[in-house]
């Protein structure tokens, strides 16, 4: 049987969420502790990968057992066994074709920017402490949407058969002291929301204007977009599946 499992990690100590053969990842303490409560030797097939120091507040992945679970408890053992920086929010049974990775339809992203120095933000948001024209931001960050070629804003030497994507929100919000970029799009290139950031920090800064952000797509090389921002200010914060998988064997409770 087929599984999916939602859970969300804080990734500072980790690698990412891949399992490396010199790094500790969050896939490889995840299926240890599967494999370890259930019997038998789990793989994890997650809906994406994060780079090391990025975080999940909803991360998605399937694995395949023979024998049906009781979900419920083997999500409130695992809890127990996982370590405090991973969280198991539920397990449930989908058909044996459903993929994490390839059936997700919307990813969502936030990239969280605080301006006052704060020492319980140094491990989950980027410190700017230059004024930032916010609304220019935003003006530039509308241009982003729709569906492009976004090459501009991938890590190079990514092997990808398309860098087209279908941007469906992005927009800046303040959050209390918080300043959140929310994106939302049908995929994303490698390091390709720490690159938009850092451009559209650029723009805040003054230093490109709004329109400068077409130029830069356009242009298709990275080289002439901004620097990527740390990955500790970033967060996936949900995947989206199409409501048929999520209602076999009863599950369709999201």
């Amino acid at each position: 049987m087929r599984y999916f499992v939602e859970f969300a990690y804080e990734g500072t100590p980790y690698h990412g969420w891949q399992r490396q053969p010199n790094a500790l990842g969050v896939q490889e303490v995840m299926e240890e502790g599967f494999s370890l409560l259930c019997g038998t030797p789990i793989a994890l097939t997650a809906a994406g990968r994060t780079d090391t120091g990025v975080h999940a507040r909803h991360m998605v992945a399937h694995f395949d057992i023979e024998d049906s679970l009781e979900t419920a408890d083997l999500s409130h053992r695992l809890n127990s066994f996982l370590p405090k920086d991973i969280s198991i929010k539920r397990i449930y049974p989908v058909t044996n074709e459903a993929h994490a990775r390839f059936d997700a339809i919307e990813r969502t992203y936030e990239y969280v920017v605080v301006q006052q120095k704060d020492p319980f933000h140094q491990h989950s948001a980027h410190f700017v402490h230059q004024v930032l024209d916010v609304e220019n931001m935003n003006r530039a960050a509308g241009l982003l949407l729709g569906t492009a070629d976004f090459k501009c804003f991938s890590r190079s030497n990514t092997d990808v058969k398309t860098y087209v994507c279908d941007i469906r929100e992005a927009r800046w919000v303040w959050e209390g002291d918080r300043l959140v970029f929310r994106i939302v799009a049908d995929r994303f290139l490698r390091n390709m929301v720490r690159a938009i950031v850092g451009t559209l920090l650029q723009v805040g800064l003054g230093k490109w204007s709004a329109e400068d952000v077409k130029t830069i797509i356009n242009s298709r090389k990275r080289s002439e977009a901004g620097p990527s921002v740390p990955a500790k200010g970033l967060y996936l914060v949900d995947i989206s599946y199409p409501e048929k998988l999520l209602k076999i064997h009863g599950s369709g409770d999201r």
